[in-house]
């Protein structure tokens, strides 16, 4: 193979970077290497104030539309779905930036963002500027959550980036569980207003928080030019983990309404199950990612998730509803982290940026899957509905599974060397 060149594989994963194994018997002797490090801790603190922010935004955005506003359920609906539209197209341009100029400006100024932006909210009344307003919300979000999950990877031991991965989701499940109490609260003592307000401060936290931590991006590691939006290695994992996300899309939808036909009461009792599962199994769980293959835990993780779906549709009573959702969390807790560790192996530092907005677009996609599904479940029933995100998961599963053979195939070639 002429120097300075390497061989593409069948995944997009360039064996430059391909990850090498690592010797059994170093790795059982070598010290584990320190993760929760002053800056780890910051921003996982930075990403609970980010999204304590964004669940005070899922309680009281209806209540604004369909109150002050005086919109529609429809309304609610769109103004909710605009901030998707752009987070999805911004996410890959906030990569490319934040492997050129740096990640925490993207932090610090998307944080930043959010505090204006749902000020804004507070005193706005009309449809209109309000999905203007939530269409710059996504501007926002994707500049934070793509930064900080470059960050997190440069933050963490390689030989604990699932562990770390597992450990700063929390921030994330833990924010948008508490988030919207915390908005009913605010809305009983002092009305939407006051609310908003308190998501404000939030914002304006995460902002103060990021600006505390050190550009993880070294002068020497950045992108010498502007690399490609969309980053090639990252897409093949990224497939297996929009699979996953279709399904967790699809189950938050129609969760609450198929457990009030199956009669659980209340019906927000599976939704709750659901977090408390995943909380639990990343705690844990968290140093199970690191000692497997990524991609074969992640199509592990998928086909458990299709087996909690599965009973979800077809075992309709609240046990099975119950059981069903436990199920499917394990297969969750398990599975992103797997793939985030599988998307960010052997990708270098001055990548990182542009693979963290080419995986995190998947989230945008993969919850745009109710727009589908929900014909199904008019048509056919909310059991179907699940039944179709389980043949997703399983096909997505099947997939993880060869690009996990393909990947030890290359590893195994003696032309994978550099």
């Amino acid at each position: 193979m002429p120097a300075g060149r390497h061989r593409r594989t069948l995944d997009g994963m360039s064996t430059r970077h391909a990850p090498a194994a690592r010797p059994a018997a170093a790795s059982a002797t070598a010290p584990r290497e320190r993760l929760l490090t002053g800056p780890f801790v910051r921003l996982a603190a930075a990403d609970l104030a980010w999204f304590v922010a964004a669940g005070v935004t899922i309680q009281v955005l209806p209540l604004q539309v369909t109150g002050p506003a005086g919109g529609s359920a429809a309304a609610a609906g769109l103004a909710f779905g605009a901030f998707a539209v752009t987070a999805l197209l911004l996410r890959p341009l906030a990569g490319r930036v934040g492997d050129t100029r740096g990640r925490r400006p993207l932090l610090v100024g998307g944080a930043l963002a959010g505090v204006p932006i749902v000020l804004l909210l507070a005193h706005t009344s009309e449809i209109v500027p309000i999905v203007l307003l939530r269409l710059a919300a996504g501007g926002a979000e994707a500049a934070f959550f793509v930064a900080s999950f470059a960050v997190l990877v440069d933050l963490a031991p390689e030989s604990r980036r699932g562990e770390a991965l597992s450990y700063n989701s929390l921030g994330l499940y833990l924010g948008l569980a508490l988030g919207p109490p915390l908005g009913e609260a605010l809305v009983a003592a002092g009305g939407l207003r006051t609310a908003w307000y308190g998501a404000a401060v939030c914002c304006a936290l995460a902002a103060v928080l990021s600006a505390g931590l050190p550009e993880t991006l070294v002068p020497g590691e950045r992108g010498a030019d502007p690399g490609p939006l969309v980053h090639r290695a990252a897409v093949p994992p990224s497939v297996g983990f929009l699979a996953s996300v279709v399904v967790i899309g699809g189950f938050l939808a129609f969760a609450p309404l198929h457990a009030a036909d199956v009669g659980v009461s209340p019906t927000s009792l599976v939704v709750a199950v659901y977090g408390a599962v995943v909380v639990v199994c990343r705690l844990a769980l968290a140093r199970v990612v690191d000692r497997h293959r990524p991609l074969l835990l992640g199509a592990g993780a998928l086909v458990v998730v299709a087996v909690g779906v599965a009973l979800c549709a077809a075992w309709r009573s609240p046990a099975g509803l119950v059981v069903g959702t436990a199920v499917l969390a394990v297969g969750v807790a398990l599975s992103t982290p797997a793939f985030f560790a599988a998307i960010f192996a052997g990708v270098p530092a001055a990548e990182r940026g542009a693979a963290a907005g080419t995986a995190s677009a998947c989230i945008d996609l993969g919850l745009a899957g109710p727009l589908v599904l929900g014909l199904v479940a008019e048509r056919l029933g909310i059991p179907w509905a699940f039944a179709a995100t389980g043949a997703v998961v399983l096909a997505g599963a099947a997939w993880t599974l060869g690009l996990d053979r393909r990947r030890l195939h290359v590893a195994a070639s003696p032309h994978a060397a550099p």
